[in-house]
């Protein structure tokens, strides 16, 4: 496979912040994935898996587990993490290589990747850097930020306007958005055709409701949860942080 022109790169396209361990976000993220993975559970592959935090829930699922990322900071940091929860003889953390997943072709049962194609320089050369990895019929689980959602979750760098958090920046017409924009936005045709020309083939794709792990009074965290954002998957699109795509190789 070779990779497709990438779509126009943000102008402010930043680097990720990975989310911490015990957040709400991992377990509602983990409830949603945890029936994709399939039976077949030799290898997990989490590409720009960050911290660890959401790799090492996932790791107890898989004889063998390994996390991906550009940043040796957050690897060393999963490692320590992973020895402490005695997952260490199940946890490798591998860097990056120019763009190139450091492992051969086709030794892994399952892909994730979490939030993460919004960030990197060719999201298409991305895409089929986890198919070349990924076994025959082996599968992919992506998440990735939705447009409908009501704030942009990057932030966007907007003239005059000091708070990045503006209310509808990512309802935007894509060309605005991805001006001032600090990630890559989808809507949910647009990131399954994405991984479909990567040559997979998409096998489902739904949309997680937003966490609100950002409420920083408890008491009004679990009330806005439980009246507005009580289920793992979304009713409505607007009511979603994430769409997540289940895909096959």
């Amino acid at each position: 496979m070779h990779p497709h022109p990438e779509t126009e790169r943000p102008a402010h396209l930043a680097g990720g912040k990975p989310a911490d361990r015990g957040q709400f976000l991992l377990r509602r993220r983990l409830r949603l994935v945890e029936p994709l993975l399939g039976e077949r559970r030799g290898h997990l592959v989490d590409f720009g898996c960050g911290n660890g935090a959401q790799t090492l829930l996932l790791a107890p699922l898989f004889a063998r587990t390994t996390g991906v990322d550009v940043n040796p900071d957050f690897l060393a940091q999963m490692q320590r993490e992973a020895a402490a929860a005695h997952l260490a003889d199940r946890v490798t953390a591998l860097e990056l290589d120019h763009g190139r997943i450091p492992l051969p072709e086709g030794c892994v049962d399952v892909v994730t990747s979490f939030t993460v194609l919004e960030h990197v320089p060719d999201e298409a050369a991305a895409l089929v850097e986890m198919y070349r990895v990924l076994r025959p019929g082996g599968k992919l689980i992506i998440s990735v930020p939705n447009r409908w959602w009501l704030f942009e979750t990057h932030g966007a760098d907007l003239p005059l306007l000091p708070w990045n958090r503006v209310p509808l920046v990512s309802w935007w017409p894509k060309r605005l958005h991805d001006r001032w924009a600090r990630a890559r936005i989808y809507r949910q045709r647009e990131i399954t055709a994405l991984v479909a020309r990567a040559g997979f083939t998409v096998t489902g794709s739904q949309r997680m409701t937003a966490p609100m792990d950002m409420i920083p009074w408890p008491a009004l965290r679990r009330a806005v949860r439980g009246v507005f954002f009580g289920r793992d998957r979304a009713l409505f699109p607007i009511l979603a942080t994430e769409i997540l795509v289940s895909a096959k190789r």
